[in-house]
């Protein structure tokens, strides 16, 4: 019963990550549309300066998108969980020692 429990906690927190990811992504586009329409229709592309705020905060996206799909293994959920662990036993061992 507590592992059904743990499981869903975990599937819950990925759930969380995904829907925070997503409502990321619309927000960056809809204000980018935005600010590229400002930026045209105040100079029409003399300088895309709309361009440096896409990509300032795109790099921010990437690493929102690498967490919420968990594509980099060495510093997801089950990383910190390994390390906590292998903390504790090394505590553990340093007091019988």
């Amino acid at each position: 019963m507590e592992n059904q429990e743990n499981n869903y906690l975990k599937a819950k927190e990925r759930v969380k990550e995904l829907k925070e990811f997503y409502n990321h992504l619309f927000t960056f586009i809809v204000v980018n549309i935005f600010l590229a329409g400002v930026n045209y229709y105040s100079n029409e592309w003399e300088y895309p300066w709309f361009l440096w705020v896409t990509g300032g905060w795109g790099i921010g996206l990437i690493f929102d998108a690498l967490k919420a799909f968990q594509v980099n293994p060495m510093f997801n959920k089950d990383w910190e969980e390994r390390k906590i662990k292998s903390f504790m036993e090394e505590e553990e061992k340093q007091k019988w020692e």
